[in-house]
């Protein structure tokens, strides 16, 4: 006949199987768990100055020149039953890896840039921003020489997307993780969309910079 449990072994046991029972609860819970945020796209390429007629002053003389554009697609689900409707603290920071190796940038240049969005919609799976680097600056960086293609200009882009502070969600153009971290970063290059003269356009297509 066996041994009846001590008393301390039998209030023990319950406890052991409520802690077995909730940690193989745990990785269904987790899985089911929606994520609010999401960098569907980066989409870069090559564009020229837009050409913009005017009267009242001369027009100055000038061949327009290459920029970079970068554009990203994200989305906004607000998780449960957050009535949260529009926010003015989404923020989207770029890493930009140049293919410019050189004795100042043996790895390339890491060209970082900010963008905070205003009224920004929830509930959308289309959202769109962007940010530019000049025709000046990609010849400093190129050695007076701008690329023609994305695919000579970069070996990688990164976005990532943050709210109060916190990341939530990132994307690369070609690697996995965060790989930006490594690189050292130059600031103060890439512009946001007020900055350039693609201020005026598409302005129904891009969700609105908030004005610092």
């Amino acid at each position: 006949m066996p041994r009846p449990l001590p008393n301390t072994l039998r209030r023990t046991l319950p406890a052991f199987a409520t802690v077995a029972l909730l940690l193989a609860a745990a990785p269904l819970t987790t899985a089911q768990t929606p994520t609010e945020f999401a960098i569907t796209k980066i989409e870069p390429q090559i564009v020229t100055t837009p050409a913009v007629s005017y009267s009242g002053a001369p027009q100055k003389p000038g061949r327009p020149k290459s920029w970079m554009e970068i554009e990203t697609t994200f989305a906004w689900q607000p998780a449960g039953n957050q009535v949260e409707k529009y926010s003015d603290d989404l923020v989207l920071n770029y890493y930009v890896l140049l293919s410019n190796k050189s004795a100042q940038f043996p790895q390339g240049a890491l060209l970082t840039g900010q963008t905070t969005l205003a009224s920004v919609p929830a509930r959308q799976n289309d959202l769109k921003s962007v940010i530019y680097l000049s025709p000046r600056s990609m010849e400093r960086f190129f050695e007076g020489k701008i690329p023609t293609s994305v695919s000579a200009a970069v070996v990688d882009i990164g976005v990532t997307l943050s709210k109060q502070g916190q990341v939530v969600a990132q994307k690369s153009l070609k690697s996995n993780g965060a790989w930006w971290p490594q690189f050292q970063q130059t600031p103060g290059y890439l512009l946001n969309k007020p900055e350039t003269p693609f201020a005026s356009l598409n302005w129904d297509y891009y969700e609105s910079v908030k004005r610092q």
